[in-house]
């Protein structure tokens, strides 16, 4: 699983951080723009329950054999898109890998660790993830400085395919020892989630006012980088490995730290730099200055692994896929208008919703703070 996370990952983040270029190269404006992460958010949120459900009847094994799959072919969609609309398509094949199989994954490090090893679960997980992102980004930069943006993403996208089917074969080949699981009894979609612990119901309430935060400005950075702030695409991958470099730098002692001291503190600080991303970078007028904004960013990823582990922590054992995928189908669904009122707000003024943003960062980790007992989160 980890190696599938790992060469995914690394394909990936070649091209990500700019397709929102690569859509305005092909003629798409910024509400088109912000209608693309929002789209994103809501198929994020519509795959993650089936993705739970496919992986709790199917196996782990085949169920990330076939999301891989299904992502390759979204991703050899983009890469031959002529119109920005083409886009849209590729991105319901794409969202397979990214939400579909993230209930499995969160439900196989659950059922195979303790649960005073779990966060460093997460932990080893995601830097795994992160650590060929350092370098990802700025390669898809160095693609984009020398052959343009729609020649430069539709190379990296190649190499993408080229690594999620190599992927693929690995999951094939070399995964063993799946446990076999009796089957869960089915139960309605509304009925499970009023049976949802207090405690992750209201951890929910609090992540989603972040990730509306993340969804404002997420496909908007790399615009005001790269069109307001004057910083080339090669910068901008460096830029974005300097993010991943911090959030590897800081995983493994703030899990250690989480296991020993309790995990709240560590979400509260993470919920604190989503908020204050925005607003860093807004505030950037230089290079050196973005350097410290995406050293905020990288930050972000403080407590993640902690989260993660609270949601694994309060869901019901016999069905973890299916809970972990209702809680992120209702928080994507939840932020699924932030892009597009992302990119209104951009067109009265780009910094506009970089502070709106913030304000509604602020809150979300707010309500974490006030509302959900140590006890739950430790």
């Amino acid at each position: 699983m980890s190696g599938a996370v790992f060469l995914v990952g690394a394909g990936e983040q070649l091209s990500l951080s700019f397709l929102p270029k690569y859509l305005e190269a092909l003629g798409a404006g910024t509400v088109a723009i912000g209608f693309f992460g929002s789209a994103r958010d809501f198929l994020d949120a519509s795959y993650q329950y089936p993705g739970g459900v496919i992986s709790d009847r199917i196996g782990t094994r085949r169920a990330l054999i076939l999301f891989s799959l299904t992502a390759a072919l979204g991703f050899a969609i983009y890469a031959m898109s002529g119109h920005w609309m083409m886009m849209f398509v590729g991105l319901t094949f794409v969202m397979a890998w990214s939400s579909m199989a993230s209930p499995g994954m969160f439900a196989m490090i659950a059922d195979r660790l303790p649960p005073n090893r779990r966060t460093m679960g997460f932990t080893i997980q995601s830097i795994l993830k992160r650590v060929p992102i350092i370098l990802s980004p700025a390669l898809g930069g160095v693609l984009i400085a020398r052959l343009g943006v729609i020649r430069g993403v539709r190379l990296a996208l190649v190499l993408t395919i080229a690594l999620t089917l190599i992927a693929a074969v690995i999951q094939w080949k070399f995964y063993f020892g799946e446990r076999t699981k009796d089957k869960p009894k089915k139960i309605k979609i509304l009925k499970q989630f009023r049976s949802m612990h207090t405690a992750l119901k209201r951890l929910l309430l609090s992540d989603i006012f972040v990730r509306i935060c993340e969804g404002m400005t997420d496909v908007f950075i790399v615009l005001y980088v790269i069109d307001v702030v004057g910083i080339s695409p090669a910068k901008f991958g460096i830029l974005v490995g300097i993010d991943k470099a911090t959030a590897i730098a800081v995983y493994l002692p703030a899990a250690r730290m989480a296991d020993r001291f309790g995990k709240k503190p560590f979400v509260i600080a993470t919920f604190i730099c989503f908020a204050l991303l925005p607003l860093a970078v807004v505030l950037s007028h230089s290079f050196t200055m973005l350097v410290l904004a995406f050293i905020v960013g990288g930050l972000r990823e403080t407590g993640e692994p902690s989260r993660k582990a609270i949601i694994v922590g309060l869901a019901d054992p016999t069905r973890r896929g299916r809970t972990v995928g209702l809680y992120y189908l209702v928080r994507s669904l939840s932020i699924t208008p932030a892009a597009v009122i992302g990119g209104l707000l951009w067109k009265l003024n780009p910094a506009l919703p970089f502070f709106i943003a913030c304000a509604i960062g602020l809150i979300g980790a707010a309500v974490f703070a006030v509302t959900v007992e140590r006890r739950y989160a430790g």
